[in-house]
């Protein structure tokens, strides 16, 4: 908890307009509930998924372990995720507040 309210600290020091809120989404079949996402949206405007559930009988299709993705921001150490093997695949320049985000992908092999 000391660590994300000091990460938290750094990044306000950054931010122009915070914003904030919470996301659950749920998918069902068979009025059963077989995935779940619950996210929430970051000062930054970014829709951050902190939880995702997929039943059993949905898993092992080889669609997670295709793709893992984050994203960061340009004041943090982008060197550390070339060096987990994380490749960046693009970039998205905010004028308004100065800070650009840079997206990664880490593939993984099936």
């Amino acid at each position: 908890e000391e660590i994300e309210d000091r990460l938290s600290e750094y990044d306000r020091r950054h931010m122009a307009q915070p914003l904030s809120g919470q996301l659950r989404l749920g998918l069902t079949a068979d009025r059963r509930l077989v995935a779940g996402l619950d996210a929430c949206i970051t000062a930054f405007p970014i829709l951050y998924a902190s939880m995702v559930f997929v039943d059993e009988a949905y898993r092992r299709k080889g669609l997670g372990a295709r793709l893992i993705r984050l994203d960061t921001f340009n004041w943090r150490e982008r060197d550390f995720y070339h060096a987990l093997g994380y490749e960046e695949v693009g970039s998205d320049q905010c004028e308004a507040d100065s800070f650009s985000e840079h997206f990664f992908l880490k593939r993984l092999n099936p």
